[in-house]
């Protein structure tokens, strides 16, 4: 992939969580990167949806040098370059305000994994960031989201839990490019709605360990067994 294709791939991501009713207004962006040539794509900042083109995508390095575009980057640049530096096998991040996830992440509360659908993409809970401390949200606010992100996911594969809660903010979800990042995203906003309504259901409600490391084996590692072999 080229820096052409992949401006298309993060405009046509970008779009997609409008298509898929994750984001209102400019409530959300999505970057991809290639690897090999370090560098970023990403949503301009504040720029609406409605007639967004693959040109209008900003191509940055690592260190946040604009390199190619005529807009401003996503104000979350900072963050998603955080999560590119530290996660090496990721290749697409999405940010949204969707409804349930966000709310669990204004509660400050994990998503525990208390069913199969979030044990086909989680190995376990959807994690929740710390409290940010004066001088982190006063400091380099949006590069620290990043750092405080990457804190959490000390002892953590963020590729058996591609996506996270930033306490009082929101989720954000990768994968190995832009798209999947945005399969992630829904993924992520449908089991906070699951997870909430089950609570509500039964507060008291416990789930087999066993079950769910069954159903995040069948898609992942080296004894998947689910979809079709090529």
């Amino acid at each position: 992939m080229n820096i052409k294709e992949l401006k298309i791939s993060v405009c046509k991501a970008n779009l997609d969580l409008v298509k898929h009713g994750l984001i209102i207004l400019t409530w959300g962006n999505v970057s991809g990167i290639l690897r090999d040539e370090q560098l970023v794509v990403i949503k301009p900042s504040g720029v609406p949806y409605d007639n967004i083109k693959p040109d209008d995508m900003v191509v940055l390095d690592l260190e946040g040098n604009v390199v190619e575009g005529k807009y401003n980057p996503s104000s979350d640049t900072a963050t998603h370059l955080e999560l590119y530096k530290a996660f090496p096998s990721i290749g697409g991040i999405v940010h949204t305000h969707s409804t349930y996830a966000t709310s669990w992440a204004q509660a400050g509360c994990p998503i525990p994994n208390i069913g199969t659908t979030q044990a086909d993409y989680f190995s376990g809970d959807v994690p929740c960031t710390r409290d940010m401390t004066k001088d982190e949200v006063e400091g380099n606010y949006e590069k620290t989201t990043g750092e405080v992100i990457v804190e959490r996911f000390n002892g953590l594969n963020p590729a058996h839990i591609p996506g996270v809660l930033v306490k009082n903010h929101g989720p954000f979800s990768w994968g190995k490019d832009p798209y999947e990042a945005v399969q992630n995203a829904v993924i992520l906003e449908n089991i906070a709605k699951m997870a909430f309504i089950s609570l509500q259901i039964n507060p008291e409600l416990t789930m087999n360990n066993l079950l769910l490391e069954k159903h995040f084996s069948r898609k992942h590692g080296p004894n998947a067994y689910y979809g079709q072999k090529n």
